[in-house]
């Protein structure tokens, strides 16, 4: 029981939770892309800014650089992850495999209350013309189609490569033509269509390909690697 209360008492401590407050802060303001890749952080102005010791900084890099978001080199710093080529396209050939596997296990399970509302964000997602919301709402709407699958460390996983592929889906966007992103909203809805029909294996079908146009039209662009 000491031993409970002991752990209990740590993860709840002041350094856990100003670090956690740092990590969360971090990561919000690299997915939002107001932290750049390759621009440095610096541990001394976050310690200022948040009023604590470099101790929780220097673990919330560490929870970043896990994740894929910030690159820390020993007696040098940390970096906000720059764009990768070899990276990118690793990533995005898991993602073709992961996430069509979470919507196939998924779909059996969402409600129809959720289903009402990946409709709409199918809806929103193609009247924004906002690069941010169309992030937002494109990263809402296929989390959320993968909720029901009782897979939890595998939608943990393709949570992470959410974020640390959250750089690449801005250079997406921001280079995307208007048939590319035709392509992106017809194929939301057909996933919809599927779902609504109960047909996990064409929902996951359609999504392999959609994840896949991605990666393809990213390689297209060398300068988002520059």
């Amino acid at each position: 029981m000491r031993e409970r209360h002991a752990i209990a008492g740590e993860a709840d401590s002041p350094g856990a939770l100003a670090s956690g407050r740092v990590t969360d802060a971090l990561r919000e303001a690299i997915l939002a892309g107001r932290l750049a890749p390759g621009s440095r952080v610096r541990q001394e102005e976050l310690a200022e800014e948040f009023g604590i010791s470099r101790i929780p900084v220097r673990e919330a890099l560490r929870r970043l650089e896990a994740e894929g978001l910030v690159v820390l080199v020993p007696n040098s710093g940390a970096w906000i992850s720059k764009l990768d080529r070899d990276e990118c396209i690793e990533i995005y050939k898991i993602r073709e495999r992961l996430e069509p596997m979470a919507l196939a296990e998924s779909c059996p399970f969402l409600s129809e209350e959720t289903l009402r509302r990946l409709a709409d964000l199918a809806s929103s997602i193609e009247q924004t013309r906002d690069s941010d919301e169309f992030l937002r709402l494109d990263r809402e709407f296929h989390l959320l189609s993968y909720e029901g699958a009782p897979m939890p460390h595998l939608r943990q996983m393709i949570n992470k490569f959410w974020n640390s592929t959250q750089q690449y889906r801005r250079a997406f966007r921001l280079t995307a033509g208007g048939s590319t992103m035709q392509a992106v909203y017809y194929e939301h809805h057909l996933i919809l269509e599927a779902l609504m029909r109960r047909d996990g294996e064409q929902a996951s079908m359609i999504l392999q390909g959609h994840i896949r146009r991605t990666r393809l039209k990213l390689q297209e662009h060398d300068e988002v690697f520059a």
